[in-house]
């Protein structure tokens, strides 16, 4: 009989909103098989091991990722493509996210560590994945934020600068401007892939309850009218993975935390392709500069 799993591969769902998705998706009736890469993978294993679920029809295989570590998310999109093997990979979903300052680079990168979590470590593992992606006409879900419209016009020219290790940008723009880099990713890759995948970018809410601001002395209004609970956002996330009613217009990728596909004019700014360019490098690139062994 015919494997009627479906299978995602996610970052960022050891914890938080995004252990909150894949909890409600455990919930369903449809059976999924999730492949997820997690920093501390005996934690995210104890949280797995600890939700009620048929473990039988929803395989959970958690994989040792550092997102910090473009290294080390080679070596998880080889794991990732073994354990596949020939089945379809139905989903995608690019959750892993932090906040932070720009002050250093991890293992020694030019860039500084919220950069490399929120935009280079997955469009690299896209890049990875690419043909299995393409043949399966996966759906690739970028977790995004409305921070996106947070990013002023005049950063707009100096993005590069503004995410460098090193560089003196506050902490709390460094999120937007690193999560509107994502957006222009998620742009590429709908560009890139054409009629072979599918791409939507989400924004869950502002959840306060995730930890999303440890990197940051940052301190979220739990009052907001905009505030979300973990549950809350953790359904959006899944809306983003469901939703079939894709806009005409390919451009028009955003599902906003409230159910609606965002209007162009809202990230316009996202758009310029010679911007999404820019920061979309090739795999060749990525390895050059990085020291990445093919």
């Amino acid at each position: 009989m015919a494997n009627l799993a479906k299978t995602i591969v996610a970052t960022g769902v050891s914890s938080g909103l995004g252990f909150e998705a894949m909890r409600q998706l455990l919930e369903q009736s449809q059976p999924y098989n999730i492949i997820l890469g997690a920093r501390n993978t005996q934690r995210a294993k104890e949280a797995y091991d600890a939700l009620k679920y048929d473990r039988d029809a929803n395989p959970v295989t958690i994989l040792p990722l550092e997102m910090n570590d473009l290294g080390n998310v080679q070596s998880f999109a080889s794991q990732v493509q073994q354990h596949l093997q020939s089945t379809k990979l139905d989903y995608v979903l690019l959750n892993a996210g932090i906040t932070g300052s720009a002050a250093a680079g991890p293992t020694g990168s030019k860039w500084c560590e919220p950069f490399v979590v929120n935009h280079l470590s997955h469009h690299y593992l896209m890049h990875l994945l690419k043909s299995r992606i393409s043949e399966s006409k996966s759906r690739v879900v970028f977790v995004s934020s409305g921070a996106v419209r947070m990013v002023p016009d005049e950063y707009i020219p100096k993005l590069e600068e503004s995410v460098k290790a090193g560089a003196e940008t506050d902490g709390r723009l460094v999120y937007a401007i690193t999560k509107f880099i994502g957006l222009l990713g998620a742009h590429w890759w709908r560009r890139e892939l054409g009629d072979k995948a599918t791409v939507v970018a989400v924004s869950p809410g502002l959840i306060p309850a995730t930890g999303i601001a440890r990197g940051y002395d940052l301190k979220l209004n739990h009052n907001s009218s905009d505030a979300k609970s973990p549950a809350e956002g953790g359904a959006n996330v899944l809306r983003a993975m469901e939703r079939n009613d894709l806009p005409e217009d390919p451009e028009q990728i955003f599902l906003t935390s409230w159910g609606e596909w965002w209007p162009k004019d809202v990230y316009g700014q996202s758009l310029d392709k010679k911007l999404q360019d820019q920061f979309c490098p090739s795999k060749e690139q990525i390895e050059k500069e990085e020291g990445l062994a093919a």
